[in-house]
């Protein structure tokens, strides 16, 4: 069960980071201003990152699961405040988060085989603070041993 699970990630990690390297790169190939590239270089790198991890841990490598772990930690939080955003997913993501304005509201979000990568220092008029559950759920599954 514990190798189906990893493999499972693994191929979550390698299409998400793949897929997210190719459409950043695709939007950074225009060559626009600095504010834009400085994030989309961010971008790169976090789905270089998470591709890498993915296929290490699809051959089965110790490293892989470190890795992986590490990439499975970055797209755990989602921020979105007016001053700072972040958030990051590869593959898939399963989004629990509340808004952070009154009355609260709690949001549920999923979506299968999709990229996105947000650091921005600037965000939504209402803020709102969560957790990609997909990411916290195969954070603990590489933590078996």
């Amino acid at each position: 069960m514990r190798t189906v699970l990893f493999r499972l990630i693994g191929i979550f990690e390698v299409a998400g980071g793949l897929y997210g390297f190719a459409a950043t790169l695709y939007r950074l190939l225009p060559l626009s201003a600095a504010r834009d590239t400085v994030p989309a270089l961010l971008a790169l790198a976090a789905y270089a990152f998470v591709l890498i991890a993915g296929v290490l841990l699809l051959e089965g490598s110790e490293r892989g699961i470190r890795l992986s772990r590490w990439a499975q930690l970055l797209q755990l939080p989602l921020i979105a405040t007016p001053i700072f955003s972040y958030a990051l997913h590869c593959g898939a993501y399963v989004d629990l988060f509340a808004t952070l304005h009154w009355p609260p509201h709690l949001i549920f979000e999923q979506h299968f085989g999709s990229e996105g990568f947000r650091l921005v220092l600037a965000g939504p008029g209402v803020s709102h603070i969560g957790i990609n559950l997909l990411a916290l759920l195969s954070w603990l599954v590489l933590r078996l041993r």
